[in-house]
C-alpha cells in the first residue's frame, strides 16, 4: 500500500506567499532604534568627559591644597590651623563639585526625557503606517485568494 505523505513546507510556502510582507516597516524601527542609541550614547559620553573634568580639577585642588598643610611650620598652633583650613576649603570643595555633579546628571536626565519622548513619537507614528499597510495588504490578498 503506498502511503502519500503531505508537503505541509511547501503548502506553508504557498500560504506565506500569498501575504507579502513589507519588511520595510522592520528595517524603519531598527534605523530608529539605531538612531536613539546613538544618541543616548552621545549623552551619555557627553556626561562621563565632563564628570572627568569636575574630578580632575577637584583633584588638583585637593593636591594643592594637601602641599600647604603639609609645610614646615614654626609654631605648633600653625598646623592645627593648617588642618582646619584644610578641612573648610574641603568642605567647600566638597560642596562645588557634588553640586556640579548634580548639573550634569540634571542635564543627562532632561536630555533622556527629550529622546524618549521623541522616539515614542516616531516609534508610533511608524508603527501606525506599518499597521494600516499591513492590514491593506492582507486585506487584498484575502480578496485575491478569495476569487
Amino acid at each position: 500500500m503506498a502511503k502519500t505523505t503531505t508537503d505541509y513546507s511547501k503548502m506553508m510556502q504557498d500560504m506565506m506567499g500569498s501575504f507579502p510582507m513589507d519588511m520595510s516597516a522592520f528595517e524603519g524601527a531598527m534605523k530608529s532604534s539605531a538612531a536613539l542609541g546613538e544618541k543616548m550614547t552621545k549623552v551619555a559620553l557627553e556626561a562621563a568627559d565632563k564628570s572627568t573634568e569636575i574630578s580632575t580639577a577637584w583633584t588638583k585642588s585637593t593636591l594643592s591644597k594637601m602641599g600647604e598643610m603639609t609645610s614646615t611650620k614654626d609654631d605648633p598652633a600653625d598646623y592645627t590651623k593648617a588642618m582646619t583650613d584644610f578641612a573648610s576649603a574641603q568642605a567647600e570643595s566638597a560642596a562645588e563639585h557634588m553640586s556640579a555633579y548634580a548639573e550634569i546628571a540634571k542635564k543627562v536626565q532632561m536630555d533622556t526625557v527629550e529622546l524618549m519622548l521623541a522616539a515614542g513619537k516616531d516609534m508610533g507614528e511608524e508603527a501606525t503606517a506599518a499597521v494600516k499597510k499591513a492590514t491593506d495588504d492582507v486585506t487584498k490578498a484575502t480578496k485575491a485568494a478569495a476569487k
